[in-house]
C-alpha cells in the first residue's frame, strides 16, 4: 500500500485494467462514486456544489461525480471546460450529466458551499493559463470548501512542483495509491487531507504499472533490520568510528553516534 504511482505509471495501471477486459468507463464511474461519497461524507443535504470538468479522464469523474451527487439531491451546477474533448469515456460521462451546466464566470461559484476541483489530473505538467486559471483563482478567492479529483489542478503529481494558479484543496480523493506530488511539497499543502478510494484496480495491474517509488514507512524496511540477541555483545554487534569535524561542527556527528549506539553498536 506504499507505492506511489506518477501519473505516467497511474495511466499504465489503467491500460493494464483495460487489456485485462476492464474498460476505462467503469473505472471512471467508479471514480466518480468514490468522489460522491467524499462530498456526502463532509458536506450534508442542501449544501450548494459547483463541479468544474475540464479535459480528459479527470473531467470525466467530475462529470460522474456530479450526477450522482444531483441524483442524490444535491443542488449541483456545473462548470464545462472539457471543449468535448478527452476520452470515449469522458465523452460518455458529459452525455450522461442532466443537471444545469454554467459559465467560469457564473455567480453559482460565489454561492457554492463546495467545488469539486476535476479540471486538471496530476499529469498537468505546465502553468495553467487563460480562463482555466481565471477559475482556479476565483475558486481559491471564494468561501467554498474544495474536494479535488485525484490531486488538485495545477500541482505535478510527479514531483509536486507548482508552477502557476493550483487549487487549494481542502480534501483530495485519490484512487488505489497517492502519487509523489502528494507528499512533496508544494504540491503536499495544496492536497489538504488525501483519502485513497479503492476503484477496482487489481495487484496485477499495479505491478505491472512499474511503480519504483514508495512512501516511507516502516513496513518497508522494519523486516531487514537486526534483531538483537540477549547473548549478543560489542564482537557480534559491530564497532562504529564516527569522525567529526572541528569542535564547533560535531551535531551531525553526535547524533550518527546515537543511532550507532541506539543499534547496538
Amino acid at each position: 500500500m506504499f507505492e506511489l504511482l506518477t501519473p505516467v505509471e497511474a495511466a499504465a495501471a489503467d491500460a493494464a485494467m483495460a487489456a485485462a477486459g476492464v474498460p476505462v468507463s467503469v473505472l471512471m464511474d467508479h471514480a466518480g462514486y468514490a468522489v460522491a461519497d467524499a462530498v456526502a461524507a463532509e458536506t450534508g443535504f442542501g449544501v450548494s456544489v459547483v463541479a468544474i470538468a475540464g479535459p480528459g479522464d479527470n473531467g470525466g469523474d467530475a462529470f460522474v461525480a456530479a450526477e450522482v451527487l444531483r441524483q442524490r439531491g444535491f443542488a449541483v451546477a456545473l462548470v464545462d471546460l472539457s471543449g468535448g474533448k478527452g476520452s470515449e469515456a469522458a465523452s460518455a460521462a458529459r452525455a450522461a450529466w442532466r443537471g444545469e451546466t454554467v459559465a467560469s464566470g457564473d455567480k453559482a461559484l460565489a454561492r457554492a458551499d463546495l467545488v469539486v476541483d476535476g479540471l486538471f489530473g496530476g499529469g498537468l505538467s505546465r502553468p495553467i493559463e487563460g480562463e482555466a486559471a481565471a477559475l482556479v483563482e476565483a475558486v481559491n478567492a471564494s468561501r467554498a470548501r474544495v474536494i479535488a479529483i485525484d490531486l488538485p489542478s495545477g500541482v505535478n503529481g510527479a514531483t509536486g512542483a507548482v508552477e502557476g494558479p493550483a487549487i487549494e484543496a481542502a480534501t483530495t480523493v485519490t484512487f488505489e495509491r497517492r502519487k509523489p506530488g502528494h507528499l512533496l511539497l508544494p504540491g503536499r499543502a495544496h492536497a489538504g487531507t488525501v483519502r485513497v478510494a479503492s476503484i477496482g484496480i487489481g495487484a496485477a495491474a499495479l505491478a505491472a504499472s512499474g511503480c519504483r517509488t514508495y512512501e516511507n514507512r516502516p513496513p518497508l524496511w522494519a523486516g531487514h533490520a537486526p534483531r538483537l540477541a540477549a547473548t549478543g555483545h560489542k564482537y557480534s554487534r559491530g564497532h562504529a568510528l564516527v569522525v567529526s569535524g572541528p569542535m564547533a561542527a560535531t551535531g551531525a556527528a553526535r547524533l550518527a553516534a546515537t543511532a550507532a549506539l541506539r543499534a547496538g553498536a
